[in-house]
């Protein structure tokens, strides 16, 4: 028997059971606002992943080589992971946002040889691999923008070429589960990003949880997330796929459309990352708020300040999930924890919380999360041609987060900031959970992000607080308004340093927010800054 472990063994099973299920409905919201869609059946994946493989072969591509994939959540980004399945092949998503150098930087590092990319990512791919001879080839997929394929340059080739292909159905050249399947990169927020290597065993692994967060036969679950991130493509496409469920995805995260995609196609679950659920929270209140066919959301970060307000608004359930691409895990099924926990590990892992010196921290004392196997056997994470910061994540065989958390007097953890984001005032820790929940429940406020600063007194360890907002009508918006209400709903410690102005808050393609890169447009637009104290 095959080992169904590798995505194209489990696909050509699931072909040979179920070939019509339209396991994946590809959603896009048109300019009108209606929406159109594409499915993939199992045997359409099996027959389309065929094709791939016969053009990566024929593109020259060997076993262990590697390509990249920029864009959108399109049906050929999973047609192109079958297809490198059976090649033998790594991927590498890349956010279709990416450009310049760290396009470059990314294609280079990860030693691409190729490049299967959207045609509204085309330009800055092109742009990116002037400097990069090791590009052969870029297989172009068309949705509709109006860009011309320049015919003098061969590497291009029109997706059209490879999926109306006649094909002859070949064996994978996968011979072990172990083998690397992809090369996720981190988001990259304090520097350069880094490769995960990341093996079929870490796909299948994430992909087999669905029991364990509640996914039922019945369930038809929904993500807007990006495939180029570990939560949409392992958790939310992993679980479909193996469970035989009816996904439905959307080309790209909607905050404005989530609801009525949900209600559209019957979707009864969908992911959320942190960032995500304030900006959904901030949607101005609408009377079928709690209609939807939705039963409960799988998020991770759902501040504590929102979660009982949102529940009810939208008549979910919650259910509290912790993780990271390079591992670790922790749940929190609704009604067992207490609101804001982030849960407790499964009974593969145990968790901790240390301090500086890698002591236990007593409850309620915050420290770095760590997490090991019951095993014994050590945890293992391989950044790709970096063997510095992959001793340094898994020293010891233990799994350093980066995270800062804290654990209580029942053994429930709770996440508290990135290592390195927590915002100290006057000695005391900010709740920016707090300050965003008042923010966001402003009328005139679209979408809202706190991120601490070096406090400009120069105060050793401590932190401004900023606010950036993202208002409903630029035009209209008067940031002494909101100040006002600020001051009349926020204690003194809590209350933003500064009112910040975007028109749109920077966000990776986990949508969470990018301090660094609000902070340049901070120093850089100080006509955009409103000084709270003044």
């Amino acid at each position: 028997m095959k080992d169904l472990r590798i995505l194209s063994n489990l696909i050509e099973d699931k072909k040979n059971s179920h070939p019509n299920l339209d396991v994946l409905t590809f959603v896009n919201v048109l300019p009108s606002g209606d929406f159109e869609h594409e499915i993939r059946t199992y045997k359409m994946l099996w027959e389309q992943g065929q094709r791939v493989f016969a053009g990566l072969k024929n593109e020259g591509m060997a076993p262990g080589d590697s390509f990249a994939m920029v864009m959108q959540n399109h049906p050929e980004f999973v047609d192109c992971m079958v297809g490198s399945a059976l090649a033998a092949t790594v991927f590498v998503p890349i956010d279709p946002r990416t450009n310049g150098e760290r396009l470059e930087y990314m294609l280079s590092w990860a030693d691409c040889k190729g490049v299967i990319c959207a045609d509204y990512c085309l330009n800055n791919v092109l742009a990116a691999c002037k400097n990069l001879p090791q590009i052969r080839w870029v297989w172009v997929v068309q949705s509709g923008e109006l860009i011309k394929l320049a015919a003098e340059d061969t590497r291009l080739k029109k997706w059209a070429e490879i999926a109306n292909a006649p094909f002859t159905e070949a064996e994978g050249r996968v011979h072990s589960a172990d083998e690397t399947m992809q090369m996720l990169y981190t988001s990259g927020t304090t520097g350069d990003p880094k490769a995960i290597r990341a093996p079929y065993t870490r796909y299948d692994a994430v992909s087999s949880i669905g029991p364990m967060i509640g996914l039922t036969e019945n369930d038809r679950p929904y993500t807007g997330l990006s495939f180029t991130h570990a939560n949409a493509q392992l958790i939310s496409l992993g679980n479909i796929l193996k469970m035989g469920l009816r996904g439905v995805i959307s080309r790209k995260f909607t905050k404005s459309r989530l609801w009525d995609i949900c209600r559209a196609y019957n979707c009864t679950t969908f992911n959320l990352l942190g960032g995500m659920t304030t900006a959904i929270y901030s949607e101005p209140v609408r009377a079928n708020d709690a209609k939807n066919p939705v039963r409960f959301i799988l998020s991770a970060g759902m501040p504590a300040a929102i979660w009982t307000d949102f529940s009810k608004r939208f008549d979910v359930e919650l259910f509290e999930f912790y993780g990271a691409a390079e591992g670790g895990m922790m749940f929190n099924p609704p009604g067992v924890g207490p609101i804001g926990s982030i849960g407790k590990p499964p009974a593969s892992l145990t968790a901790r919380i240390i301090d500086e010196q890698g002591k236990p921290c007593p409850a309620g004392v915050r420290g770095e999360i760590v997490f090991e196997a019951v095993t014994g056997e050590p945890l293992r994470v391989e950044y790709y041609k970096n063997p510095e910061a992959s001793d340094k994540k898994t020293h010891g065989g233990v799994l350093y987060m980066g995270d800062i958390g804290h654990q209580d007097e029942e053994g429930w953890y709770y996440f508290d900031s990135r290592k390195g984001d927590e915002i100290r005032r006057n000695g005391e820790f900010v709740d920016v959970a707090k300050i965003e929940k008042i923010i966001a429940e402003f009328d005139d406020v679209e979408d809202v992000f706190v991120y601490g600063i070096p406090s400009l007194n120069g105060a050793p360890g401590e932190k401004d607080v900023i606010a950036a907002v993202v208002p409903v009508e630029a035009k209209l918006f008067d940031p002494d308004v909101l100040v006002k209400h600020c001051r009349e709903v926020l204690g003194r410690n809590d209350l933003p340093s500064y009112i910040q102005v975007m028109s749109e808050i920077p966000k990776t393609a986990s949508e969470k927010p990018q301090a660094r890169f609000c902070y340049e447009y901070f120093l850089e637009q100080k006509n955009h800054v409103y000084d709270v104290a003044s």
